[in-house]
């Protein structure tokens, strides 16, 4: 009986494996809260700023404008793609370092921008830091941590980016209401302080240094020929169209939840600074439900497959866009009700988790940062298209409801390409 409960306990963690984790789940988290800080102050900088760029800010304009400001943002992540090959060449850990500062150090500056245009730019930039730390994180959790627990990690360190805007929500509650949208971009500067932990006390995976050692490293534009070899080439294709479907799930859903949450709450007759407040409210509810999809992500990959598994999280994220969007916002007394679609709204946005613990399963160790890196990236590019067609259905309707909900119609593509995903289910981590 002590015999066959041994058998079950898992692979205790080393202390390298348990500090690389926390510096990439902290990272990622960092990340979050970086990325949401935008979505919380669109409305009071845009209000600021878009006078001061010689443009009147009505509500259409700072609909269209912000889109466009995402648009942007969403290119700079995709621009973040060249982190792969580095970080196959060089290695996780150092390539990690340098993301988080670059999107810490341009998060910083946008507190400082006087005008609609320097904030663009430096939103692009940001984003090409941010959009490197999930792939290069979950690549390292892939390959450090024992096959038994590796699908429950990947799972456990996508919690970190929607426990990152719910750090976001705080801040927003706490700083922005308080002291203005600048503060909030120089909160969103501080993840620049993990650098010093990841730097001294992270190794490389030592999966990674092990492939190091059996032969050269590779050069960078080897990788990416690789992902595109007979071998991988399919399967590069569809997971960056699964990628393309959850990002404009997370572009034109999520991240329009405190604008949503705001104007419903105005329109309802509550204050300016109260509105505010239940933007906050509304991302933490968000959050919630996303932490908890995460949590269940390996169970339910390992139960029903990695395809099927991805499905069951489109079919939640096209229910709560297409009915929270498309018909709650638009009801006489609608914040309630959709607070409570925002909680299955993040369920939904738990689908990135599925990509965190399946991509790396789909490629070996020489060109698995660069085909993480690639999927994750060309989806942003078309993404950042469609954030435009969104803002500038803002613009057109006067209203974010129906554009928005338009958008859901992509998780039933989503649903039909699946099929033709790579299914990993029972595979080890490949070398």
């Amino acid at each position: 009986m002590t015999t066959s409960a041994s058998t079950t306990l898992p692979t205790p963690l080393t202390g390298n494996q348990i500090r690389g984790f926390w510096a990439a789940w902290g990272g990622w988290a960092l990340d979050g809260m970086d990325s949401f800080i935008y979505s919380l102050v669109l409305v009071p900088a845009l209000t600021e700023l878009l006078p001061k760029s010689g443009i009147e800010p009505t509500p259409g304009n700072i609909g269209f404008y912000g889109s466009v400001l995402f648009a942007l943002f969403l290119i700079g992540w995709g621009l973040s793609m060249l982190w792969g090959p580095i970080a196959d060449r060089f290695g996780r850990v150092r390539t990690l370092t340098l993301t988080i500062l670059c999107y810490s150090l341009f998060t910083l500056l946008c507190g400082l921008a006087t005008n609609l245009w320097e904030l663009a730019a430096l939103r692009l930039l940001a984003g090409i830091g941010i959009g490197g730390e999930w792939f290069i994180g979950a690549t390292f959790v892939a390959e450090e941590w024992p096959e038994d627990r590796r699908k429950a990690g990947a799972g456990y360190m996508h919690t970190g980016y929607y426990f990152g805007f719910f750090l976001a929500a705080l801040a927003n509650y706490y700083v922005g209401a308080k002291y203005g949208w600048r503060w909030m971009f120089v909160v969103g500067g501080t993840p620049a302080l993990l650098v010093t932990f990841i730097r001294y006390g992270v190794r490389e995976s030592a999966t990674w240094r092990e492939r190091i050692a059996e032969k050269q490293r590779p050069a960078m534009s080897e990788a990416f020929r690789k992902i595109f070899s007979p071998m991988y080439a399919r399967r590069t294709i569809l997971n960056s169209l699964y990628l393309l479907v959850s990002i404009v799930g997370l572009w034109a859903g999520s991240v329009y939840v405190p604008t949503s949450v705001r104007e419903i709450a105005l329109r309802e007759g509550r204050t300016a600074a109260n509105a505010t407040q239940l933007a906050s409210y509304g991302t933490m509810v968000l959050s919630v439900g996303t932490i908890l999809g995460c949590l269940v992500v390996a169970r339910l990959a390992e139960a029903l497959g990695r395809r099927l598994a991805l499905g069951l999280y489109f079919v939640v994220m096209f229910l709560s866009v297409s009915v929270g969007f498309g018909y709650i916002f638009y009801l006489p007394h609608a914040l309630m009700p959709f607070m409570a679609v925002l909680f299955f709204l993040g369920v939904g946005g738990a689908n990135f988790a599925i990509y965190t613990l399946w991509l790396p399963e789909q490629y070996t160790t020489e060109c698995r940062a660069s085909a993480f890196a690639f999927a994750t990236s060309a989806g942003r590019f078309a993404g950042a298209g469609i954030t435009f067609l969104v803002g500038a259905g803002v613009a057109h309707f006067h209203t974010i409801g129906t554009p928005v909900a338009l958008t859901s119609i992509a998780f039933v593509i989503g649903l039909l390409l699946l099929p033709f995903g790579e299914e990993t289910r029972g595979q080890a981590l490949p070398n």
